[in-house]
């Protein structure tokens, strides 16, 4: 008996250090390693699958140690919850807040470098929801689950298709190609703007009807009309 409860000793102190390290660990990776659950419950989920699967692929281990260990979690996961709820700051700082990536329109470049997203992360989520101009977007948002809420301008305009021409200081060749760009005259058009390098420049992109959108590294966000 004094055997099987020192196991349950040793089964408690392992749920209780190694799911905090994990959660640490998520945190520091970012949302992309949680998906569409809260990081928590993501964590739960991992550890619950790694305990099951253990008990089931391995036989020597002992049964009543993995059931010991599902219970201990759920108690774990409600005290962890209650925490968080009666707590505020101690639940803002184990999970993830919403994030702001565009306002206006405009892309907020060091908040996206923040959460580890890549502009064709951000691009592609728009276009899931069938954005395909950002002068369409009001506000995105970067949920704790990392999905992407938009809300929409209301000025009934049409959607514009856009295409990227430089991606965080690099410039994308195939758009070049597409609309015939010589670079040297898009750099004169851009020192015009005192806009010296492209590096300077954290995202751009450029529709049919020749209008250029720029974002700065700063997020400063200014409108050109690119005559080619």
């Amino acid at each position: 008996m004094e055997n099987l409860l020192a196991d349950f000793a040793v089964v408690s102190g392992r749920i209780v250090t190694i799911i905090p390290l994990l959660l640490v660990c998520t945190l520091f990776m970012g949302k992309r390693s949680v998906g569409e659950l809260p990081v928590f419950d993501y964590l739960i989920m991992i550890t619950l699958a790694s305990v099951t699967g253990a008990d089931i692929a391995d036989p020597t281990v002992p049964h009543i140690h993995t059931a010991y260990a599902i219970v201990a979690i759920a108690f774990f996961q409600r005290f962890w919850t209650y925490l968080t709820l009666r707590y505020k700051q101690f639940g803002k700082r184990v999970t993830f807040a919403p994030t702001i990536v565009m306002v206006h329109g405009k892309f907020i470049p060091k908040n996206i470098r923040h959460i580890h997203y890549t502009l064709d992360n951000i691009i592609g989520m728009l276009r899931e929801k069938d954005v395909f101009h950002h002068d369409s977007i009001h506000y995105a948002i970067i949920e704790a689950n990392g999905r992407l809420s938009i809300l929409k301008n209301e000025n009934g305009q049409p959607e514009r298709l856009s295409y990227p021409l430089i991606v965080d200081g690099e410039l994308d060749q195939s758009t070049t190609k597409k609309f015939h760009i010589d670079e040297l005259q898009l750099m004169t058009m851009l020192k015009k703007q005192n806009i010296r390098s492209l590096k300077d420049i954290f995202y751009a992109d450029l529709d049919h009807y020749g209008r250029l959108t720029v974002t700065k590294q700063n997020g400063e966000l200014t409108l050109h009309t690119f005559e080619h």
